[in-house]
């Protein structure tokens, strides 16, 4: 077996304690779901999981090692991803007002947004870089096979259950948050409360070291 049994297991439990307890990633797939609706939930988690995909990636193709000696191409990437989350939640702010004539479909966020933001909240998350490149390779033993296929197998059941995880919060966020649309003033809360969450999210990335 290309990973270690009981390394995998330790692994596996270790994840969902980690998942399970609520982080950036999470906050904004809530975000999303309220906001969007259930579909957009989903969606920005498929983006927030992409965003893990890459950066498994990157730590299996050791390019990793490249960010890490080079740590303004990181902090670059981190300061545009965190300014952009708090453009975004500013924009939510200041067109809270806005009626269902400006939103027919009852929405605030389409799919592909949810998306898109989601790759772009994993990739600038600090905290996402450092688990790839950090807390992975503790599970690696190099005599048990190939380190990129383990790298492949352990990123794989952490997009799984992060999947499961962060994509039952965005649709369970969706269905409440399709219920509170209907209503005028709580739709205009949400969208407030939605973009300081995004504020928050950005202001965290940025202050992060």
């Amino acid at each position: 077996m290309p990973v270690d049994p009981h390394l995998l297991a330790v692994f596996t439990v270790s994840t969902i304690l980690a998942l399970v307890t609520p982080g950036p990633d999470m906050l904004f797939v809530l975000g999303c779901g309220m906001r969007g609706g259930a579909r957009a939930g989903l969606l920005a988690t498929v983006g927030v999981i992409t965003g893990d995909a890459l950066y498994i990636a990157a730590a299996a193709a050791g390019l990793a090692a490249l960010l890490t000696a080079f740590p303004v191409v990181f902090t670059v990437l981190r300061i545009a991803g965190a300014a952009y989350l708090i453009w975004l939640g500013v924009q939510m702010i200041r067109h809270r007002k806005r009626g269902q004539a400006d939103d027919p479909a009852g929405r605030g966020m389409s799919g592909r947004r949810a998306y898109f933001n989601g790759v772009v909240s994993s990739m600038a998350n600090p905290q996402t870089f450092t688990f790839m490149v950090a807390f992975l390779p503790q599970f690696i033993d190099p005599a048990a096979g190939p380190v990129w296929l383990q790298f492949a197998l352990l990123g794989t059941v952490l997009i799984v259950l992060e999947f499961v995880a962060d994509g039952t919060v965005g649709v369970l966020a969706g269905r409440i948050g399709g219920w509170l649309r209907g209503r005028e003033a709580v739709r205009r809360r949400m969208d407030a409360a939605t973009g300081g969450v995004f504020i928050g999210l950005g202001v965290g990335l940025a202050a992060e070291s």
